[in-house]
């Protein structure tokens, strides 16, 4: 990689650095002190990169059944053919979507989503 060349995580940073906002110090009394830069912690937020995943459904099984799957193996799902999928990000459910074709890819149609608001979260 050259001097030129920057990472995505250096890229990322700089991103974030042009959302610092800087409160600017007035010098009208001496109790007045200078205030650290603020930054909108949200907004620094929506730039970080996560995995979206979508779960179609799990199978618990001992390690003997483990072993012996072969590649014409069947193994049932904990969920009903048709049900919706569950979308999560990082590991974590936010809300239930189908699976569509978009173009030549698979792509995922959102039914709902539960608990992803990065505006409530104080700054």
């Amino acid at each position: 990689m050259t001097l030129s060349e920057k990472t995505s995580v250096e890229t990322l940073l700089d991103d974030m650095a042009e959302d610092v906002v800087i409160h600017q110090f007035s010098g009208n009394t001496a109790a007045e002190a200078p205030q650290a830069p603020r930054r909108n912690i949200p907004e620094m937020m929506r730039k970080i990169p996560v995995t979206l995943t979508l779960e179609v459904g799990s199978a618990r099984v001992s390690l003997q059944e483990l072993m012996s799957i072969a590649p014409d193996s069947v193994l049932e799902l904990d969920r009903l053919a048709g049900e919706p999928l569950v979308i999560k990000v990082n590991g974590t459910p936010i809300g239930r979507a189908e699976v569509v074709v978009a173009g030549e890819n698979y792509g995922l149609k959102v039914i709902d989503l539960d608990g992803l608001n990065l505006d409530l979260m104080a700054p």
